[in-house]
This record gives C-alpha cells, sequence and structure tokens, in this order.
C-alpha cells in the first residue's frame, strides 16, 4: 500500500491546484505567459523584479493587477486561453489598436469584475461570444474597427451597468435588437451590415451613430410605410370610451387646404428674398457662388488639424465667404474699413508680396478645404491665373478694427525662410481672411500619422531632423522679435513643409486675434503645465510645445489619445516612465530603429526634448539655445543613407 500513497498524493494535489487563492505571483506568471504568446515591442518587461506592478502598463491594488494597458504596442496573433484565467482581478484591460486576431479567449469569462475593455483597433473576428455577456459589471465596452459577425445579441442587455457600447467599423449583420440599458450614454453601431428599423430605446443617438448601413427610423428619417404624421397628430382621435376614430372628411379638407396656402406663402417669401438677395450682391461672382463641391482625392493624407480628422469636400471661397462679406444692408457702408476705397473691397498685401490678383480673383477661385482648425477653416485656392494659395478664414475675431490691423501688420513683417509667410488679409465686419503661400506637402502631422499602409515611405533620420532644425529656426526668430512675442500654438499640423521637406512654422501671431470659445482645447497634449490663459504664452511655455514636438517626431506617436474615461496618454511622462527603466530604445518609431548609424544622435534629441519638456520653465533651455543643439547634432550625422538593419519588421502600430 506504501507505493500508492505517492501517486494519491500527487493526483489530490493536482485536483486541487485550481481551488488555490490566485495571487500576485499567478498574475506575474498570467502576463509572462501573454508576452511570450503576443510578444510587442514594448513589452520588455524587467522580469528580475518579482513584483509586476512597475512594469508599464500594469497596475496593481491590494496585491493584484487590477489595470492592463498595452495599446498600440505592436501585438499580434490570437490571444491563447489561460491568461485571463489568472487575472481575475482584472478591472480595466485596454488592447486596443494593435494586431491581435482570432477569436477572444473564453477564460476572459473569468475577469468578473472587468469594469471597461477596449479591444478596438484590431483583426478579432467571430461572434461576439455569450461569455462576454456575463460580465456584469461592464461599464465601457468598446470593440469597433475588428472583423466581428453575426448579429448583435440581444444579451447586451444583461450588461445593465453598461454606459458605452462601440462596435462600429465590423460586419455584424441582421437588425439592431432592443436594447434596454438604463444607462446607456455612448453608443455606435456605424459601417456594418445591419438593417431595419433603429428601435425605439435608442433613436435619441445622432444619426452618426448609425451611418453605414442600411437602417432607417429615428436620427435616419422614417422607414418605408411609416406615417409621417406625429404620434398624437391629427390624424387619429380618441373617444371617451378609448376607440380611435377617423377623421371626418371635412376636417381632412380643412387640413389639406391650409397646407396648401401655408406652401404657397413659404413660395412667395422665398422668391421675395432671393429677389432681394440678389439685388443686394455687388461685384461677386453668382457663379462662383453656384460652384459645385469639388472631390477630393482619396489618397490625400488627412489633415490632423481638421476637427473631423480629414480632408472636406471643397468648394469656392464665394460660396463660403461671400455672403459674410455683402453688407447687410445695401446703403450700409463698412465701418472703418481703410482697405476700400470709394466702397470697393480690397486685399491689403504686405512687403513686397507680387500683386498678381485681387479680392474678385480670391473670390472666384475653385478651392478646396484643407482642415477646419483651431482659428478658423484653411481652403487651398486656385485662381484663374494658375496661382495657387492658402486661404485662412478667421472665426470668433473679437477684438476691434483698429487692434485687428495693429496685430495683423505686425504678423506680416515677420519675414524668415522657416516662417509660412503671410502675404495678404482682407479685413470687414463680417469676414476675415488671410491669405498665405500654399505648402503643397503638408504638415508634419500628415506625415507622421496620415498613412500608414504598405506603400508608406519611411521616414528616415535625415528628414526628421531636418524638420526638427527648420521648426526650431522659425520659432527662434519669433522669439527674437522681443521678450514677449511667442507663438502660443506650437503643434505638429502647424508645421508645414516645402518640396523639400523643409519645416515652416504657421499659425504665428493668431492667438491674440481670436475670442476665447476658439481657444480652450487648441493645443491639448503640447500645452505647457503652467498655462492657465491660452492667449498668455510665455516664450518658455513654447519651448515645452516644442518638446512635446521632438518626441513626437522621435517616438512617431501623437502626444495624447484621451478615449472614453479610460485615462489620456501623456507624451512627455510616458517617454520618461521608459527612459527611467533604462528601455530607452523601446521609445524610438520602428522606421528609426531600422538605421543603426544614428543611435547617438537620436539619444540626443531625446534628450533635448525631455529637457525642453521639464515641468518647471526656469529649468528649459532657450529657443536659442535648443536651435543650436539641433544644429551640433545635425552636422555629426553621415549624410549617407544608411542601409536597414535586416531584422524582422515588426507592424508600425501608432501609440494613442
Amino acid at each position: 500500500m506504501e507505493p500508492l500513497r505517492l501517486p494519491i498524493l500527487v493526483f489530490l494535489s493536482l485536483l486541487l491546484l485550481p481551488l488555490a487563492k490566485p495571487d500576485l505571483g499567478s498574475d506575474r506568471g498570467a502576463l509572462l505567459a501573454l508576452r511570450s504568446a503576443v510578444g510587442g515591442r514594448t513589452l520588455l518587461w524587467n522580469v528580475t523584479l518579482q513584483s509586476p506592478c512597475s512594469w508599464a502598463g500594469v497596475k496593481c491594488e491590494n496585491n493584484r493587477v487590477v489595470v492592463l494597458r498595452l495599446p498600440g504596442v505592436a501585438l499580434s496573433g490570437a490571444l491563447p486561453n489561460g491568461i485571463f484565467g489568472n487575472l481575475t482581478a482584472l478591472r480595466t484591460l485596454s488592447l486596443r489598436l494593435n494586431a491581435l486576431k482570432g477569436a477572444l479567449p473564453s477564460d476572459l469569462a473569468s475577469c468578473a469584475n472587468l469594469r471597461n475593455l477596449y479591444l478596438q483597433g484590431n483583426f478579432f473576428s467571430g461572434e461576439i461570444p455569450e461569455f462576454l455577456l456575463t460580465l456584469r459589471d461592464l461599464v465601457r465596452l468598446n470593440l469597433a474597427s475588428n472583423n466581428f459577425s453575426g448579429e448583435i445579441p440581444v444579451g447586451f442587455n444583461s450588461l445593465t451597468r453598461l454606459r458605452t457600447l462601440y462596435v462600429e467599423n465590423n460586419q455584424f449583420s441582421g437588425s439592431i435588437p432592443e436594447l434596454k440599458l438604463p444607462n446607456l450614454e455612448q453608443f455606435n453601431v456605424s459601417n456594418n451590415l445591419l438593417n431595419g428599423s433603429i428601435p425605439a430605446k435608442l433613436r435619441t443617438f445622432k444619426s452618426d451613430s448609425f451611418l453605414g448601413n442600411t437602417l432607417c427610423g429615428g436620427p435616419l428619417g422614417l422607414c418605408p410605410g411609416d406615417n409621417a404624421s406625429l404620434p398624437n397628430g391629427p390624424q387619429v382621435n380618441i373617444d371617451g370610451n378609448g376607440h380611435k376614430r377617423k377623421l371626418s372628411g371635412g376636417v381632412i379638407a380643412g387640413i389639406v387646404i391650409g397646407c396648401v396656402v401655408a406652401a404657397l406663402v413659404i413660395l412667395v417669401l422665398l422668391i421675395f428674398l432671393c429677389r432681394k438677395s440678389s439685388q443686394k450682391r455687388s461685384s461677386v461672382d453668382v457663379a462662383a457662388l453656384k460652384h459645385a463641391e469639388s472631390e477630393i482625392p482619396r489618397d490625400k493624407p488627412p489633415s490632423a488639424d481638421a476637427e473631423n480628422g480629414g480632408y472636406n469636400n471643397g468648394y469656392s471661397v464665394a460660396a463660403a465667404a461671400a455672403a459674410a462679406m455683402t453688407p447687410a444692408n445695401g446703403n450700409k457702408s463698412e465701418p472703418n474699413n481703410s482697405n476700400t476705397a470709394s466702397g470697393a473691397k480690397k486685399l491689403v498685401f504686405f512687403g513686397n508680396a507680387a500683386r498678381v490678383f485681387d479680392l474678385e480673383d480670391l473670390l472666384r477661385a475653385s478651392a478646396e478645404v484643407l482642415g477646419k482648425g483651431t482659428f478658423g477653416t484653411a481652403y487651398k485656392a486656385v485662381l484663374e491665373a494658375g496661382t495657387v494659395v492658402a486661404v485662412k478664414r478667421l472665426k470668433d475675431v473679437t477684438i476691434t478694427d483698429k487692434e485687428f490691423r495693429e496685430k495683423i501688420e505686425s504678423v506680416g513683417a515677420m519675414d524668415h525662410e522657416n516662417l509660412v509667410p503671410l502675404r495678404a488679409y482682407y479685413y470687414s465686419r463680417d469676414e476675415k481672411l488671410l491669405v498665405y503661400d500654399y505648402m503643397p506637402m503638408g504638415s508634419l502631422s500628415a506625415l507622421l500619422h496620415g498613412n500608414k499602409g504598405a506603400g508608406r515611405t519611411p521616414l528616415n533620420w535625415e528628414i526628421r531632423s531636418g524638420i526638427a532644425l527648420g521648426a526650431a529656426r522659425g520659432i527662434q526668430y519669433l522669439h527674437s522679435q522681443g521678450p514677449n512675442v511667442s507663438h502660443g500654438n506650437i503643434k505638429s499640423s502647424n508645421i508645414l513643409l516645402t518640396k523639400s521637406y523643409n519645416g515652416r512654422v504657421s499659425d504665428f501671431g493668431l492667438a491674440h486675434l481670436v475670442g476665447p470659445s476658439s481657444t480652450p482645447n487648441r493645443v491639448a497634449g503640447y500645452r505647457a503645465p503652467e498655462v492657465t490663459d491660452p492667449k498668455k504664452v510665455s516664450q518658455k511655455a513654447d519651448v515645452y510645445s516644442f518638446g512635446v514636438l521632438l518626441l513626437e517626431i522621435l517616438t512617431g506617436k501623437p502626444p495624447t489619445h484621451a478615449l472614453l474615461n479610460e485615462e489620456g496618454v501623456d507624451l512627455p511622462r510616458w517617454v520618461q516612465s521608459i527612459v527611467k527603466e533604462e528601455w530607452t530604445a523601446e521609445v524610438f518609431d520602428i522606421e528609426l530603429l531600422r538605421y543603426q548609424n544614428v543611435e547617438e544622435e537620436m539619444v540626443q534629441l531625446l534628450q533635448l526634448a525631455i529637457d525642453c519638456a521639464e515641468q518647471y520653465p526656469d529649468r528649459r533651455p532657450t529657443m536659442s539655445e535648443v536651435t543650436s543643439r539641433i544644429e551640433d547634432l545635425c552636422r555629426s550625422t553621415i549624410k549617407d543613407e544608411p542601409q536597414p538593419d535586416l531584422v524582422k519588421e515588426a507592424s508600425d502600430m501608432s501609440y494613442r
């Protein structure tokens, strides 16, 4: 009997093993298993540390891992079972913007405390698994931009705490089920294969939540066969017994006659207003006002400064501005308009700028919208003579005529090869236009983040350091104009590029022209911590913003991306945490890691960026010092194009 005791003990130990209480050791083992399964360029955790709580993306409470955030770190492959069954204390899991594929692991059901699950921007596929609908504590669920298919399950109704449900950009089909989620605040099913009527409970959401499907009802308009009348409209009446009874023929005829009369009155008013408007138009080209919206090429990189995230369809500048430029009263002249002569509106040109066009030429120009940015909408305008300019139509200008002219004259006087020159302006009571040279290569933001496809040309060290140097020289020139002169809005979308990739600074001098409604969020991620008034930005605050810009150039990552209630990524803080752990190589964009003979210069520029992004202003260098340091490291760069390192390249996923 004695020889049988050992196997029995081993068997009982294995049987009771799952009943053992999970601890930080099991969490650590699960994280290491995850790293082995899916890799990733920032999962070089310091495994010599027994506790995983100091690893990047990991947060612990009560000796358990409760948060795991690994966004945009080039994770790839499928998530195996056997990992999340040990991470049972997880409350937040973020694996967004990676290259994970396949079905979700079934042991994710063991994470019963999960509140926030962010899986968007991967290649997960299959139907939504039933076990996901058992996570009753879920508050935020984002499955957008994957390859999920099948129907949207009605089982979502079991997630009564759910406030966010994003499933857009997938392959879901069928109809939207009746979702009765009392706390639902954010909802999106756009760009799927859905059809049918939008359930009544969801019709409070905007149309953007449903576009790209074959849906109807609610914000998308009536479904075929729906009655256009209101639920309590005149077509039905209720008698005292609660029975519906039809309206009489006389009442119906009266309603019809009333509608016809109302339509005639509206038509007469429209004709009157159109005639009155046409009489008041002076020299604005009528054909330009009717200029059709032009199609923007799909392969053009999006403008990162656009509020909608990309280019819009274009139209003539006149169509956008002529109505506002026409006086409200035909006999009323422009108040204090110094660029009018005998009532004629004119462009005011600066310095030696060529006067090859006038206001009428500009209004007749065909145009496309480049972006809706901080201070207004920017257009690319192609004049009849073939001249191409950029026109910025300012918004929320609240200062007086005199103040505007004084400030814009000082902007027009700025002259440096690394500034986008302001050539002319137009000012009236209702319209303010600025005319710049057009930069054909777009912005640094579009260059870094616009095209992540297979046809993207890698941005080498020479291009990136050259752009950084040009931007630094432009900002240094601005600061040299006086101790109180600053830019106030430094960001990658305001660094425009010439055909030779020389960086030029734009939007300088405009921060003091606009009202408060345009300024509060304009430099999110770039703003220095001491800045409380966006109109009062010091030169040291400009240095901070430029430091963030350098980090963006080196890492290839945008400075901030806050999603729902998930903690936003602060780029300087993230970089400092990585460097502190002596994983400096993990900071750099993969496109830069291809070039092995410029590592020293890259580290030097990284140190400069960190110095610029110091929390305390007096610790930051001046722009003169910054420019000098970039010039030194550019001079030391080998000019010959380096060969790519022959290593397996990971997919380039932006850090969001």
